[in-house]
């Protein structure tokens, strides 16, 4: 997650605005969906229901909610498939970008 991270925390909003490689959607799209994949793993994790992840209008705070998605699913100590699965998606999303 921190090489993603590390990859767009110095993009500014014309870069996040730009449509991904992979799909049709903008980048910002791309990242928030993984930051809500990564959420709901973190909620089914802790067996608490899945909330939706707000979609804020300045995309520079994604590099932010991705940390903070992270951040809590390491906490709620997931088994290991999940964390895999939340590897496979972040490796997907950075190829996509």
């Amino acid at each position: 997650m921190e090489l993603l991270v590390r990859q767009v925390g110095h993009w500014q909003q014309p870069r996040w605005s730009a449509i991904a490689s992979a799909g049709n959607v903008s980048r910002g799209d791309l990242v928030h969906r993984l930051v809500q994949e990564i959420a709901n793993l973190t909620a089914d994790a802790e067996g608490e229901p899945r909330r939706s992840v707000p979609r804020l209008d300045n995309d520079l705070a994604l590099p932010d909610q991705l940390r903070v998605v992270a951040t809590d699913l390491l906490a709620a100590g997931p088994p290991d498939e999940v964390l895999a699965r939340a590897a496979t998606e972040v490796a997907a999303t950075r190829t996509a970008l």
